[in-house]
């Protein structure tokens, strides 16, 4: 079984997610970085609100749970595209997401995939900007 090295670095999400969702059920590890730097599509403004109404939906105790950090919603995504059973949990537990690049990565060569390569011609944010919105953090 091969490892794949992927940087998420202007790659939209949901493309990504799907492709790292084949990969983990063919039994892969998939290491994923920079995360902040996904893309998502769309208007800025409706964007964060469906991202903020995301995070407070629900009960404190008993959820659901939404992340609020990049890597976190890069493993949301995949978790979603994986079968609900032991198979699919098993795969997600081959997925590992970094915000930036880990100083054991160095040597290693990351590459990008080309369907999730961003050329949209409209407007997209970033996860690091939709979490900054959400946390108050900087990503």
């Amino acid at each position: 079984m091969a490892d794949l090295y992927l940087d998420a670095n202007n790659q939209i999400v949901g493309r990504l997610g799907s492709t790292v969702a084949k990969t983990l059920l063919k039994g892969n590890k998939v290491f994923v970085i920079n995360a902040e730097r996904a893309v998502i599509s769309g208007s800025p403004k409706p964007t964060i609100e469906l991202y903020k109404t995301k995070t407070v939906r629900g009960d404190p105790y008993n959820g659901p749970f939404y992340p609020k950090t990049p890597d976190r919603m890069i493993k949301r995504v995949v978790r979603g595209m994986l079968p609900k059973n032991n198979k699919g949990r098993e795969a997600l537990k081959k997925l590992i997401v970094y915000l930036s690049k880990p100083e054991e990565f160095e040597s290693k060569q990351f590459t990008q995939l080309e369907a999730a390569e961003n050329k949209l011609p409209g407007k997209f944010l970033t996860l690091g900007e939709i979490c900054s919105e959400l946390t108050g953090k900087k990503y």
